[in-house]
């Protein structure tokens, strides 16, 4: 595998994604060093000059008006590393970790921070030998960046903290040793310029973006299979009603559906019935799958964003010599994002447990009562839709909006904040929950499917054909009732694979996230 630059000029969430879970190599470039060599000479320069800088010859926070010597420029940015690393809660998962260093990088290596080619380089280490610092989940607000997080990534370079590595946990210093490096003395600004910025929420944020994308995909096979076994209509899918209400995602979702149906003998079996309309879960999906599909359209151009900024601070312009104190640092566009994310993947999961419900419900779907035959005896897919309902349920506590709040910090000096990071990790619980109740859904419609043809002997459509098949090479037919908590994780599993996905769009081509022409970053 290609190393990945990571200092070039645009990261993209994809970039992000392989280099914190298909482990890609990174790389730098000669102009990537010589940018952070710049700006950390000019540093260097300004502290034999004495000159007040924020964070370099001074305090932190509300105690900015403290001057430090020269002399213990070094013994400040080990201090501010060791108390801002007061983060609690168990530990980031590890593609969260890497994503988090990664971004980091990229932030760094455009030479506006104080950092050095060797403090960086051991964070390039980092990841292409699999070292993983222990971070905290818990404890950032969200402004002044994710600092306590993001400062106990920093220990780990001074010989401090706890890290991963090889399957064990271990001691800063421990690591230190087996990967070859010596334990790091920070340089004027150093310390500060590692924990300045918003790399964690972006770090989650770019994994959430990139798991949210297949999930809305996913979330139309899931209605499409629903439509069929529910003797639905594709009348509601016309190109026409979508063109006069143009929204990029509600086209999407419509012609997404369609295709996925497409030649399903189930669907024309039932042409000309006395039903005159759908439910709105199948009839309005486009409207409701599309506007979650324009969350994710708008999260992804902010993460892009974000991604390739700087977000440290105080900011040194080497061109012109100058430095400048700013708030990129603030995570508001992050929290923003997240919480609408949040809501978007949220009623993907709620109009999903509806359609559990007309499934399950014989008097909705004229199917045998919980998709099981010997009813009574076999309670089939009863419990099911519960867990899909108290997933759905759990998740309107969570998509409560985190930006919302904020609580002054620091002698009221940070006196607004974003909460950005608890509005991502919400985020990526809901995006948790909302692949469970998905899951269901798929294995409730392909039990469906089964007994259904059972009667009727009708293939299916184009798409909807591949996902029966690839769940039923996985996980059997219920016949007589077994541990359903296995058959959701068995199904669950195949979605994160993202074989599900691919099979079904090697059979249709890519499913669309948005209409032809919108750009997605």
């Amino acid at each position: 595998m290609h190393p990945i630059l990571i200092d070039r000029g645009k990261l993209t969430i994809d970039d992000v994604v392989a280099v914190s879970r298909e482990k890609a190599p990174v790389g730098v470039s000669p102009e990537g060093y010589g940018r952070v060599e710049k700006a950390t000479r000019l540093v260097a320069r300004w502290v034999r000059e004495e000159k007040v800088i924020y964070g370099i010859t001074t305090g932190f926070g509300a105690m900015c008006d403290v001057t430090i010597s020269a002399a213990d420029s070094r013994v400040l940015q080990r201090k501010i590393l060791m108390s801002h690393a007061a983060g609690v809660g168990d530990p980031l998962p590890e593609d969260v970790v890497r994503a988090i260093i990664a971004i980091r990088l990229h932030d760094l290596f455009m030479g506006y921070s104080a950092c050095t080619n060797q403090t960086l380089n051991h964070l390039v280490t980092f990841l292409n030998r699999g070292v993983t610092p222990v971070i905290p989940a818990k404890g950032s607000v969200g402004a002044s960046g994710d600092l306590a997080p993001t400062a106990h990534l920093g220990l780990v370079l001074i010989g401090m903290g706890e890290a991963f590595y090889r399957g064990k946990r271990m001691s800063g210093g421990q690591v230190l040793e087996k990967i070859g490096l010596t334990p790091l003395v920070l340089e004027a600004g150093e310390g500060l310029a590692l924990i300045n910025g918003t790399q964690v929420m972006t770090g989650i944020a770019a994994l959430v973006v990139h798991d949210a994308v297949r999930l809305a995909k996913l979330a139309d096979v899931a209605c499409a299979m629903s439509l069929e076994v529910l003797m639905g209509s594709s009348s509601e899918f016309d190109p026409r009603i979508h063109q006069v209400r143009p929204h990029p995602g509600q086209i999407a979702s419509a012609e997404n559906i369609l295709r996925l149906t497409e030649n399903s003998r189930i669907i024309l079996s039932h042409q000309g019935c006395a039903r005159v309309q759908d439910a709105y879960t199948l009839r309005c999906s486009p409207q409701i799958h599309g506007a979650s599909k324009d969350a994710v359209i708008h999260a992804g151009k902010v993460v892009t964003i974000e991604i390739n900024a700087t977000t440290t601070n105080p900011l040194i312009f080497t061109d012109t010599e100058e430095i400048r104190l700013g708030g990129n640092f603030h995570g508001q566009p992050i929290a923003m994002a997240a919480d609408y994310l949040s809501m978007g993947i949220a009623e993907l999961g709620n109009v999903s447990e509806r359609r559990i419900e007309r499934l399950v419900n014989p008097q909705l779907s004229e199917l045998p009562a919980f998709l099981v035959k010997n009813g009574g005896l076999n309670s089939g897919f009863m419990i099911a839709q519960y867990v899909a309902a108290a997933l759905v349920s759990e998740n309107k506590v969570l998509a409560h909006p985190a930006c919302v709040d904020s609580i002054p910090t620091s002698a009221n000096k940070e006196d607004h904040v974003s909460m950005g990071t608890i509005a991502i990790r919400q985020c990526r619980e809901i995006l948790d929950n909302v692949e469970h109740v998905l899951a269901v859904e798929m294995l409730c419609a392909a039990q469906a499917y089964d007994l259904l043809t059972e009667r009727i002997h009708l293939a299916a459509g184009e798409g909807t054909r591949v996902a029966y098949r690839v769940i039923r090479e996985k996980i059997p037919y219920l016949d007589q009732d077994r541990v359903l908590a296995t058959d959701i994780a068995a199904m669950v599993s195949l979605i994160r694979s993202g074989i599900l996905l691919t099979e079904i769009e090697n059979a249709v081509g890519s499913l669309n996230l948005t209409a032809p022409h919108s750009e997605f970053p």
